[in-house]
């Protein structure tokens, strides 16, 4: 039987990246690992919806006031059992719990990180079979080590992340995440039930021709937004152009593109709803880090989303993230 050297598993380069550092304790790689863990088991939910009962509406609301679908409980379910099972997780915060989950025992107390997660965005997409995804980040304490996890080890700008990332369910389920040291892909390798590396050292190109955003709010934004927004319509080939949108309504399908191919992602806030719709500690947060990492920009149309300050945990912000140039574009708009 002939082994293929050149496959490396997503444990196996998390140990190889730990290796560099001499003083590593492994937690954050043990961390990682758990995600993968969790990921695999609601990969093989998501990959059965239509034949179990776990479609449609659970007959509850979430924090946010929105329709929880049961796939999302199973999916919030097992990453939080995974990670209070583990030892390197001192306490979660998820978009779909009222409030933060201290693991208040002698060994969690010892960890070093949090973790933050929106279990299934794009979950209203379930009962289609569009692409769905797993968001999340991970901060080091600021509260001291051997008491329980406090509220401000939450409560931390992005910029402090020490890894962040995304699982997207789709035609192959892939694990993407970044530290600061780079972000990389693992495709989901069914056969051996593995994460395997596909995806080495992602870089977001520093241009696109695609535009994600929702044209059924345009008369609820402001003028700046859809002044870029006429603009990417006139692109031709003489200025750029021309572009072309592509609105999946799944954000981590949407980023996940234009990250791979080059873009720029809007979910800007509207007249309803100025402070815009997405949560910043459990989405915006993560792709900032990433996109960042990759070489791209985040922004909430003011100032990069790694320096906000949060106040809550549940905390929504405009949005805008992708390609270097395109945001420059954007942000250059008048």
């Amino acid at each position: 039987m002939r082994i293929n050297r050149k496959i490396q598993t997503l444990d196996e380069f998390t140990i190889q990246q730990m290796r560099d550092f001499p003083n590593a304790t492994g937690e954050l790689s043990g961390l990682l690992r758990d995600i993968g863990l969790a990921a695999k088991r609601v990969h093989v939910e998501v990959n059965k919806a239509g034949l179990v009962d776990i479609l449609g509406d659970a007959g509850t609301m979430n924090v946010q006031g929105e329709d929880v679908k049961k796939l999302d409980i199973f999916a919030n379910n097992q990453f939080m059992g995974v990670l209070r099972h583990g030892i390197s997780c001192a306490g979660i915060g998820s978009e779909e719990m009222d409030d933060i989950v201290v693991f208040d025992d002698e060994v969690s107390n010892q960890s070093k990180y949090v973790c933050l997660f929106d279990p299934l965005d794009g979950s209203s997409n379930i009962d289609v079979n569009v692409s769905i995804g797993t968001i999340f980040s991970v901060f080091r304490r600021v509260s001291e080590l051997g008491k329980p996890a406090t509220k401000a080890d939450f409560l931390q700008a992005g910029i402090k992340q020490v890894a962040a990332g995304y699982v997207i369910y789709g035609s192959s389920t892939m694990l993407v995440y970044a530290t600061r040291r780079g972000a990389n892909g693992f495709t989901l390798d069914q056969s051996i039930g593995e994460f395997t590396l596909s995806h080495p050292d992602i870089k977001c190109p520093e241009t696109g021709k695609m535009y994600s955003v929702n044209h059924g709010n345009f008369f609820q934004y402001n003028e700046k937004v859809k002044k870029y927004i006429t603009a990417c319509q006139k692109k031709t080939k003489d200025n750029g152009g021309p572009y072309t949108q592509r609105y999946i309504g799944s954000m981590v399908a949407d980023v996940h593109r234009n990250l791979i191919k080059g873009g720029i992602f809007m979910y800007p806030g509207t007249s309803d709803k100025p402070k815009g719709k997405l949560r910043l500690l459990y989405e915006c947060n993560p792709f900032a880090f990433i996109i960042e990492v990759a070489g791209g920009k985040a922004t909430d149309g003011n100032m990069r989303i790694l320096d906000i300050e949060p106040k809550e945990i549940h905390e929504r912000t405009p949005f805008f993230i992708g390609s270097r140039l395109m945001m420059e574009e954007l942000e250059g708009t008048e």
